[in-house]
Protein backbone atom coordinates (compact mmCIF):
# COMPACT_ATOMS: atom_id res chain seq x y z
CA UNK A 1 0.00 0.00 0.00
CA UNK A 2 1.51 3.21 -0.87
CA UNK A 3 1.14 6.74 1.13
CA UNK A 4 -1.81 8.02 -0.75
CA UNK A 5 -3.84 4.76 -0.68
CA UNK A 6 -3.24 4.50 3.12
CA UNK A 7 -4.67 7.84 3.75
CA UNK A 8 -7.73 7.31 2.33
CA UNK A 9 -8.19 4.88 5.48
CA UNK A 10 -7.79 7.37 8.32
CA UNK A 11 -10.41 9.77 7.35
CA UNK A 12 -13.40 10.07 8.27
CA UNK A 13 -16.64 8.34 7.19
CA UNK A 14 -19.47 9.15 4.59
CA UNK A 15 -22.93 8.40 6.18
CA UNK A 16 -23.82 5.83 3.99
CA UNK A 17 -27.12 5.44 1.92
CA UNK A 18 -30.49 4.31 2.27
CA UNK A 19 -30.45 1.13 0.13
CA UNK A 20 -33.62 -1.22 -0.76
CA UNK A 21 -33.78 -4.54 1.12
CA UNK A 22 -33.65 -5.92 -2.47
CA UNK A 23 -33.14 -5.54 -5.94
CA UNK A 24 -31.59 -2.46 -7.66
CA UNK A 25 -28.37 -4.31 -8.92
CA UNK A 26 -28.50 -6.13 -12.29
CA UNK A 27 -25.41 -8.33 -12.62
CA UNK A 28 -24.14 -10.96 -15.39
CA UNK A 29 -24.26 -14.36 -13.87
CA UNK A 30 -23.24 -17.95 -15.84
CA UNK A 31 -25.57 -19.92 -14.47
CA UNK A 32 -23.87 -23.07 -16.08
CA UNK A 33 -21.77 -24.45 -19.02
CA UNK A 34 -23.27 -21.64 -22.36
CA UNK A 35 -25.71 -20.16 -19.93
CA UNK A 36 -25.58 -16.20 -19.12
CA UNK A 37 -28.44 -14.41 -16.93
CA UNK A 38 -28.88 -10.77 -16.21
CA UNK A 39 -30.31 -11.26 -12.77
CA UNK A 40 -30.77 -8.71 -9.93
CA UNK A 41 -29.72 -8.60 -6.83
CA UNK A 42 -29.62 -6.50 -3.58
CA UNK A 43 -26.80 -3.25 -3.51
CA UNK A 44 -24.34 -4.48 -1.58
CA UNK A 45 -23.07 -2.09 1.51
CA UNK A 46 -19.82 -0.51 1.95
CA UNK A 47 -17.86 -2.04 4.72
CA UNK A 48 -15.25 -0.94 6.80
CA UNK A 49 -12.63 0.25 4.67
CA UNK A 50 -14.49 -0.06 1.35
CA UNK A 51 -16.27 2.24 -0.95
CA UNK A 52 -19.40 1.30 -3.11
CA UNK A 53 -19.00 2.36 -6.69
CA UNK A 54 -21.64 2.48 -9.21
CA UNK A 55 -20.37 1.19 -12.33
CA UNK A 56 -20.47 2.82 -15.82
CA UNK A 57 -18.51 0.92 -18.26
CA UNK A 58 -16.96 -3.19 -17.39
CA UNK A 59 -14.52 -4.98 -20.30
CA UNK A 60 -15.92 -8.40 -21.34
CA UNK A 61 -12.35 -10.81 -21.32
CA UNK A 62 -13.26 -12.91 -24.43
CA UNK A 63 -10.62 -14.70 -23.07
CA UNK A 64 -11.07 -16.05 -19.63
CA UNK A 65 -14.88 -15.22 -18.96
CA UNK A 66 -15.23 -17.44 -22.74
CA UNK A 67 -13.20 -19.94 -21.31
CA UNK A 68 -15.42 -20.63 -17.88
CA UNK A 69 -18.63 -19.94 -19.97
CA UNK A 70 -17.60 -22.95 -22.52
CA UNK A 71 -17.33 -25.48 -19.43
CA UNK A 72 -14.50 -26.14 -21.54
CA UNK A 73 -11.46 -27.31 -19.96
CA UNK A 74 -9.88 -30.69 -18.30
CA UNK A 75 -10.77 -31.93 -15.02
CA UNK A 76 -8.99 -31.73 -12.10
CA UNK A 77 -7.13 -28.66 -13.93
CA UNK A 78 -6.99 -24.80 -12.17
CA UNK A 79 -9.52 -24.04 -14.79
CA UNK A 80 -12.17 -26.16 -12.76
CA UNK A 81 -11.04 -24.70 -9.79
CA UNK A 82 -11.69 -21.34 -10.60
CA UNK A 83 -14.87 -21.82 -13.05
CA UNK A 84 -17.99 -23.00 -10.22
CA UNK A 85 -21.11 -21.97 -11.41
CA UNK A 86 -23.03 -19.99 -10.67
CA UNK A 87 -20.25 -17.53 -11.56
CA UNK A 88 -19.84 -14.03 -11.28
CA UNK A 89 -18.65 -12.52 -14.48
CA UNK A 90 -16.01 -9.61 -14.71
CA UNK A 91 -12.99 -7.83 -13.87
CA UNK A 92 -12.88 -4.46 -15.87
CA UNK A 93 -14.86 -2.40 -14.17
CA UNK A 94 -14.85 1.83 -14.33
CA UNK A 95 -17.43 3.22 -12.41
CA UNK A 96 -17.71 6.59 -9.74
CA UNK A 97 -17.97 6.32 -6.32
CA UNK A 98 -21.37 6.84 -4.66
CA UNK A 99 -20.71 5.78 -0.98
CA UNK A 100 -17.92 5.46 1.60
CA UNK A 101 -16.93 2.95 4.21
CA UNK A 102 -16.35 3.55 7.75
CA UNK A 103 -12.06 4.43 8.07
CA UNK A 104 -12.44 5.96 4.13
CA UNK A 105 -12.14 9.56 3.07
CA UNK A 106 -15.25 10.88 2.65
CA UNK A 107 -14.36 13.16 -0.17
CA UNK A 108 -13.85 10.54 -2.79
CA UNK A 109 -17.47 10.09 -2.95
CA UNK A 110 -17.06 11.23 -7.09
CA UNK A 111 -14.19 9.89 -8.41
CA UNK A 112 -13.99 8.00 -11.09
CA UNK A 113 -12.02 4.57 -10.17
CA UNK A 114 -11.38 1.25 -12.12
CA UNK A 115 -11.39 -2.00 -9.88
CA UNK A 116 -11.72 -5.66 -10.62
CA UNK A 117 -15.41 -5.22 -10.01
CA UNK A 118 -17.56 -7.68 -11.85
CA UNK A 119 -20.24 -6.85 -14.26
CA UNK A 120 -22.72 -5.10 -12.07
CA UNK A 121 -24.11 -1.71 -11.95
CA UNK A 122 -22.80 -1.90 -8.14
CA UNK A 123 -20.21 -2.97 -6.93
CA UNK A 124 -17.84 -2.63 -3.63
CA UNK A 125 -13.66 -2.08 -3.11
CA UNK A 126 -11.39 -2.13 -0.72
CA UNK A 127 -10.20 1.41 -0.54
CA UNK A 128 -6.71 0.48 -0.70
CA UNK A 129 -7.23 -1.22 -4.40
CA UNK A 130 -8.02 1.62 -5.92
CA UNK A 131 -7.67 2.66 -9.18
CA UNK A 132 -7.88 6.11 -9.18
CA UNK A 133 -8.56 7.90 -12.82
CA UNK A 134 -6.59 10.76 -13.70
CA UNK A 135 -8.43 14.00 -15.68
CA UNK A 136 -8.16 14.11 -19.61
CA UNK A 137 -8.46 10.14 -19.55
CA UNK A 138 -11.90 7.88 -21.70
CA UNK A 139 -13.51 5.45 -19.51
CA UNK A 140 -13.85 3.25 -22.67
CA UNK A 141 -10.40 2.84 -22.70
CA UNK A 142 -9.29 2.91 -19.15
CA UNK A 143 -11.36 -0.28 -18.73
CA UNK A 144 -8.77 -2.32 -20.51
CA UNK A 145 -6.52 -1.69 -17.35
CA UNK A 146 -6.51 -5.12 -16.24
CA UNK A 147 -5.73 -6.49 -19.69
CA UNK A 148 -2.75 -3.97 -19.71
CA UNK A 149 -1.37 -4.58 -16.82
CA UNK A 150 -1.55 -8.42 -17.94
CA UNK A 151 0.42 -7.51 -20.63
CA UNK A 152 2.88 -5.20 -18.58
CA UNK A 153 4.00 -7.79 -16.39
CA UNK A 154 4.54 -9.97 -19.41
CA UNK A 155 6.52 -7.89 -21.27
CA UNK A 156 8.61 -6.75 -17.54
CA UNK A 157 8.81 -10.73 -17.22
CA UNK A 158 10.20 -11.43 -20.60
CA UNK A 159 13.07 -9.33 -19.89
CA UNK A 160 12.34 -7.11 -23.52
CA UNK A 161 15.37 -4.95 -23.76
CA UNK A 162 15.61 -2.01 -26.67
CA UNK A 163 16.80 -3.67 -30.10
CA UNK A 164 14.87 -7.27 -29.58
CA UNK A 165 12.84 -9.19 -31.71
CA UNK A 166 10.07 -10.22 -30.76
CA UNK A 167 6.98 -12.35 -31.47
CA UNK A 168 3.54 -12.44 -30.08
CA UNK A 169 1.55 -15.57 -31.69
CA UNK A 170 -2.14 -14.39 -31.07
CA UNK A 171 -3.72 -11.01 -31.30
CA UNK A 172 -6.39 -10.77 -29.40
CA UNK A 173 -6.99 -8.57 -26.90
CA UNK A 174 -4.25 -9.47 -24.75
CA UNK A 175 -1.83 -10.15 -27.33
CA UNK A 176 -2.90 -6.64 -29.27
CA UNK A 177 -1.39 -5.15 -26.07
CA UNK A 178 1.37 -7.55 -25.80
CA UNK A 179 2.81 -6.49 -29.10
CA UNK A 180 2.29 -2.60 -28.42
CA UNK A 181 4.02 -2.51 -25.31
CA UNK A 182 6.76 -4.26 -26.60
CA UNK A 183 6.98 -2.14 -28.84
CA UNK A 184 7.08 1.08 -26.67
CA UNK A 185 9.84 -1.25 -24.71
CA UNK A 186 11.81 -0.43 -27.86
CA UNK A 187 11.51 -4.47 -29.08
CA UNK A 188 11.82 -3.90 -33.20
CA UNK A 189 10.93 -5.83 -35.27
CA UNK A 190 7.46 -6.99 -33.33
CA UNK A 191 6.03 -9.68 -35.87
CA UNK A 192 2.56 -9.72 -34.35
CA UNK A 193 1.11 -13.58 -35.65
CA UNK A 194 -2.61 -14.42 -35.88
CA UNK A 195 -4.70 -16.25 -39.08
CA UNK A 196 -6.84 -13.43 -39.11
CA UNK A 197 -6.93 -10.30 -40.76
CA UNK A 198 -9.37 -8.56 -39.37
CA UNK A 199 -7.00 -9.06 -35.89
CA UNK A 200 -4.19 -7.84 -38.01
CA UNK A 201 -6.30 -4.93 -38.83
CA UNK A 202 -6.52 -3.46 -35.58
CA UNK A 203 -2.44 -2.91 -34.85
CA UNK A 204 -0.90 0.12 -34.93
CA UNK A 205 0.37 1.24 -38.26
CA UNK A 206 3.98 1.35 -37.06
CA UNK A 207 6.84 -0.28 -39.54
CA UNK A 208 8.08 -2.00 -37.02
CA UNK A 209 5.18 -3.84 -36.27
CA UNK A 210 5.32 -6.53 -38.75
CA UNK A 211 1.97 -8.72 -39.29
CA UNK A 212 1.76 -12.15 -40.23
CA UNK A 213 -0.77 -14.26 -41.14
CA UNK A 214 0.23 -18.08 -41.22
CA UNK A 215 -2.97 -18.84 -43.30
CA UNK A 216 -0.89 -16.76 -46.07
CA UNK A 217 3.09 -17.24 -45.24
CA UNK A 218 5.07 -19.70 -43.36
CA UNK A 219 5.97 -18.43 -40.38
CA UNK A 220 9.70 -19.57 -39.42
CA UNK A 221 10.79 -18.02 -42.78
CA UNK A 222 8.91 -14.52 -42.26
CA UNK A 223 10.55 -14.40 -38.60
CA UNK A 224 13.91 -15.31 -40.66
CA UNK A 225 13.98 -13.10 -43.26
CA UNK A 226 12.91 -9.85 -40.25
CA UNK A 227 15.52 -10.76 -37.82
CA UNK A 228 18.45 -11.02 -40.53
CA UNK A 229 19.04 -15.13 -40.11
CA UNK A 230 19.53 -13.92 -36.17
CA UNK A 231 15.50 -15.55 -34.89
CA UNK A 232 13.34 -13.55 -32.26
CA UNK A 233 14.54 -13.46 -28.36
CA UNK A 234 11.20 -13.80 -27.28
CA UNK A 235 8.26 -15.00 -28.16
CA UNK A 236 5.05 -14.42 -25.98
CA UNK A 237 2.51 -17.33 -26.33
CA UNK A 238 -1.09 -15.79 -26.11
CA UNK A 239 -3.11 -18.07 -28.52
CA UNK A 240 -4.15 -20.30 -25.23
CA UNK A 241 -4.14 -22.94 -27.71
CA UNK A 242 -1.94 -25.70 -25.93
CA UNK A 243 -1.50 -27.80 -29.66
CA UNK A 244 0.09 -24.98 -31.18
CA UNK A 245 2.75 -23.88 -28.14
CA UNK A 246 5.11 -26.49 -28.82
CA UNK A 247 5.48 -25.19 -32.89
CA UNK A 248 5.89 -21.53 -31.04
CA UNK A 249 9.18 -22.57 -30.04
CA UNK A 250 10.94 -23.00 -34.07
CA UNK A 251 11.65 -19.39 -34.60
CA UNK A 252 13.18 -18.58 -30.89
CA UNK A 253 16.68 -18.08 -31.20
CA UNK A 254 19.14 -20.73 -29.01
CA UNK A 255 19.22 -19.24 -25.29
CA UNK A 256 15.86 -17.14 -25.70
CA UNK A 257 13.28 -16.49 -23.91
CA UNK A 258 9.78 -18.25 -24.23
CA UNK A 259 7.04 -16.22 -22.80
CA UNK A 260 3.69 -17.78 -21.60
CA UNK A 261 1.20 -14.93 -21.38
CA UNK A 262 -1.92 -17.05 -22.18
CA UNK A 263 -4.09 -19.66 -20.21
CA UNK A 264 -3.92 -22.53 -21.70
CA UNK A 265 -6.72 -25.06 -21.52
CA UNK A 266 -5.27 -28.35 -22.30
CA UNK A 267 -1.52 -30.54 -21.52
CA UNK A 268 0.75 -29.66 -24.30
CA UNK A 269 3.40 -32.22 -25.12
CA UNK A 270 6.74 -30.82 -25.01
CA UNK A 271 9.89 -32.69 -25.21
CA UNK A 272 12.10 -31.07 -22.83
CA UNK A 273 15.40 -31.43 -24.47
CA UNK A 274 14.46 -30.07 -27.61
CA UNK A 275 12.39 -27.17 -26.76
CA UNK A 276 14.63 -26.63 -23.07
CA UNK A 277 17.58 -27.71 -22.75
CA UNK A 278 19.03 -28.69 -26.04
CA UNK A 279 18.76 -25.05 -27.20
CA UNK A 280 19.00 -24.05 -23.32
CA UNK A 281 15.82 -21.40 -23.61
CA UNK A 282 14.30 -20.06 -20.56
CA UNK A 283 10.45 -20.55 -20.17
CA UNK A 284 8.68 -18.35 -18.51
CA UNK A 285 4.81 -17.89 -16.38
CA UNK A 286 3.74 -14.63 -16.49
CA UNK A 287 0.31 -15.03 -14.61
CA UNK A 288 -1.32 -12.07 -13.27
CA UNK A 289 -0.84 -13.03 -9.71
CA UNK A 290 3.02 -13.17 -10.51
CA UNK A 291 3.31 -9.38 -9.91
CA UNK A 292 4.83 -8.56 -6.32
CA UNK A 293 2.36 -8.12 -3.63
CA UNK A 294 4.45 -5.50 -2.56
CA UNK A 295 6.72 -2.73 -3.81
CA UNK A 296 10.30 -3.31 -3.17
CA UNK A 297 13.59 -1.70 -4.69
CA UNK A 298 14.04 -5.04 -6.55
CA UNK A 299 10.41 -5.38 -7.33
CA UNK A 300 8.55 -2.38 -7.75
CA UNK A 301 6.33 -3.25 -10.31
CA UNK A 302 3.11 -3.71 -8.58
CA UNK A 303 -0.41 -3.88 -10.26
CA UNK A 304 -0.75 -0.33 -9.04
CA UNK A 305 2.63 0.33 -10.48
CA UNK A 306 1.94 -0.93 -13.89
CA UNK A 307 -1.70 0.82 -13.80
CA UNK A 308 -0.14 4.04 -13.10
CA UNK A 309 1.99 3.63 -15.91
CA UNK A 310 -0.93 2.63 -18.32
CA UNK A 311 -2.83 5.21 -17.66
CA UNK A 312 -0.17 7.95 -17.94
CA UNK A 313 0.44 6.47 -21.34
CA UNK A 314 -3.22 6.45 -22.27
CA UNK A 315 -3.23 10.56 -21.46
CA UNK A 316 -0.27 11.56 -23.05
CA UNK A 317 -1.45 9.83 -26.21
CA UNK A 318 1.72 6.94 -25.96
CA UNK A 319 -1.34 4.44 -26.27
CA UNK A 320 -4.82 4.12 -28.28
CA UNK A 321 -6.97 1.35 -27.40
CA UNK A 322 -9.57 2.96 -29.48
CA UNK A 323 -8.96 0.72 -32.66
CA UNK A 324 -10.02 -2.29 -30.31
CA UNK A 325 -13.61 -1.45 -28.98
CA UNK A 326 -15.38 -3.79 -31.49
CA UNK A 327 -18.82 -3.90 -29.83
CA UNK A 328 -20.32 -1.18 -27.35
CA UNK A 329 -23.88 -2.80 -26.11
CA UNK A 330 -25.96 -2.27 -23.25
CA UNK A 331 -25.44 -4.60 -19.74
CA UNK A 332 -29.25 -5.49 -21.51
CA UNK A 333 -28.00 -7.08 -24.19
CA UNK A 334 -25.40 -8.88 -22.18
CA UNK A 335 -27.33 -12.43 -22.17
CA UNK A 336 -27.15 -12.54 -26.23
CA UNK A 337 -23.85 -10.97 -26.78
CA UNK A 338 -22.09 -13.62 -24.47
CA UNK A 339 -24.24 -16.63 -26.59
CA UNK A 340 -23.00 -14.60 -30.11
CA UNK A 341 -18.92 -14.26 -28.80
CA UNK A 342 -19.12 -18.42 -27.50
CA UNK A 343 -19.92 -19.25 -31.05
CA UNK A 344 -17.65 -17.16 -32.69
CA UNK A 345 -15.53 -14.14 -31.34
CA UNK A 346 -13.31 -13.97 -34.59
CA UNK A 347 -14.76 -10.46 -35.37
CA UNK A 348 -15.00 -8.95 -31.87
CA UNK A 349 -12.02 -7.73 -29.79
CA UNK A 350 -12.74 -5.41 -27.26
CA UNK A 351 -16.29 -5.52 -25.83
CA UNK A 352 -17.60 -2.75 -23.75
CA UNK A 353 -20.59 -2.47 -21.64
CA UNK A 354 -22.45 0.42 -20.37
CA UNK A 355 -24.10 0.33 -17.21
CA UNK A 356 -24.88 4.04 -17.37
CA UNK A 357 -28.65 3.92 -18.43
CA UNK A 358 -32.13 2.89 -16.26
Amino acid sequence: MNSTQAALLDRPKASPSARPASGGNPMVVFTGPGKVELQDHPIPAAFPGQVLIRTSKTLISTGTELTVLSGDFPQGSRWEEYARFPFLAGYDNVGTIVETGEGVDATLTGRKVATYGKHARFTTCAAADLRLLPEGIREEQAVFFTIAEIAMNGVRRGGVEWGEAVAVYGQGLLGQLAARICRLAGAKPVLAIDPAESRLARLPNDPAILRVNPKREEVEARIQSATGGRLVDVVFEVTGAADLIAGEFRGLRPQGRFVVLSSPRGKSLLDLHDLCNAPSFTIIGAHNGSHPAQATPQTPWTKARHNELFFDLLVDGSLDLSPLISDRASYREAPALYAQLLADRSASMGVVLDWEGD
